[in-house]
């Protein structure tokens, strides 16, 4: 196991003169990046996960290169964006209940060809049907998670488990004129937890055991209410293991393409940190301190340590514990602060890939350690999903 770092040098040298804070993209690594995950997934399509990216440039970066295939949204108005803007395949992998962003998908027919919903439950598809979406494409979301005994290890996601329930949901969404087109399974416990120790380990493999078993079931139940289109799974922790499960028809991966703290430490594969944000060093409170303007870019999820923006260039800095990242400042202590002019940047990692665009109008885009793009985040097109 071991933590990727980053030499930033080269990215202060080139954004000089540039308003900050700004974000920053490296080319090379998210082009490294997106090939390994090509690699990991072993030929089989790989959906694009828009939430861990949120820049429409860079989604469309990815579903230009060999082993893309379609988009992972997150939202009912933002597949109906980037289906407007041209993306042929957008599948919203949470349910959504926005009558009015229904009813225009509903009202489509091009909407309707390049838009699929999520249901879990029958209630859900019964809220489509009174919102008349017929003809409305949509995937059955099934729960991937672990359970020993009165245990649940996994994102609470689905209700759905079994084969029968799956497949009667299915039935019932075929019955009220939806056109039932995929699955989906994330393995939030596998995917996105780190190797962290033994017990991690034995728990991933548990997990990918039990989960191939009833996944082949529940596929087949469902082949025998309606033909599918695809079957989803993994992300980008998983891809090496969720690609050898033939009841699949592609993966999803998204946060792997930047690769944010919180996929260091797998064992299976090393990406490349392909983003980080940059901060101006505005004061000088005492020797051996410096404080950087806004910076509090919590990453969602339980709160904690891990969810903390890190500090990686210059090295020799650290987060003073009594403030943290705040909202209007950020100070630093350590050896790197007396090295530091007003002025100079300080960069970091983020916790989480896509979220920090929300932060940010737009990304400054590298390549060999130049500026070669400026392009905008969700956000900067005047865009919130969030």
């Amino acid at each position: 196991m071991s933590t990727p770092t980053l030499d930033l040098s080269a990215w202060s040298a080139a954004v000089v003169g540039r308003r900050a804070p700004l974000l920053a993209v490296d080319l090379d690594a998210f082009d490294a990046n997106a090939a390994d995950l090509v690699r990991r997934a072993a030929g089989m399509p790989i959906r694009v996960a828009s939430k861990s990216v949120r820049v429409r440039s860079l989604v469309e970066r990815a579903l230009g290169m060999d082993g893309f295939a379609g988009v992972m949204g997150y939202n009912i108005r933002e597949g109906l964006w980037l289906a407007e803007q041209g993306i042929e395949d957008v599948y919203i992998a949470y349910p959504s209940v926005d009558a009015e962003a229904i009813t225009r998908l509903a009202g489509d027919a091009t909407l309707r060809s390049r838009v699929t919903l999520t249901v879990d439950s029958i209630e859900l598809v019964d809220l489509l049907h009174r919102l008349g979406a017929k003809g409305v494409r949509v995937a059955v979301d099934v729960d991937a998670s672990l359970r020993v005994g009165p245990v649940h290890i996994g994102a609470r996601r689905s209700p759905l488990r079994a084969p029968e329930e799956t497949a009667r949901v299915a039935r019932a969404a075929a019955d009220r004129g939806l056109a039932v087109v995929g699955i989906m399974f994330y393995d939030a416990q596998i995917a996105g937890v780190p190797d962290s120790s033994p017990a991690v380990r034995i728990m991933k493999r548990r997990s990918d055991a039990e989960l191939r078993t009833r996944r082949s079931a529940v596929v087949a139940a469902v082949r025998e209410v309606t033909d599918l289109e695809f079957v989803n799974g993994g992300g980008t922790g998983s891809l090496h293991v969720t690609h050898e499960d033939t009841s699949l028809t592609e993966l999803a991966a998204g946060s792997g393409l930047f690769t944010p703290t919180l996929f260091d430490g797998y064992d299976s594969f090393e990406p490349r940190p392909a983003m980080a944000f940059a901060l101006p060093v505005v004061r000088r409170p005492a020797s051996g301190y410096v404080t950087c303007f806004q910076g509090g870019y919590i990453a969602s999820g339980p709160a904690g340590q891990d969810r903390v923006p890190v500090p990686v260039w210059p090295t020799g800095l650290e987060l003073v514990g009594t403030e943290g990242t705040g909202e209007v400042q950020t100070p630093l202590k350590g050896d790197a602060a007396d090295r530091l002019a007003i002025g100079d940047l300080v960069w970091f990692r983020h916790a989480k890939a896509g979220e920090v665009c929300e932060r940010f109008d737009e990304v400054v885009l590298l390549r060999g350690g130049e500026v070669v793009d400026v392009v905008p985040t969700y956000r900067g097109e005047g865009t919130c999903f969030g």
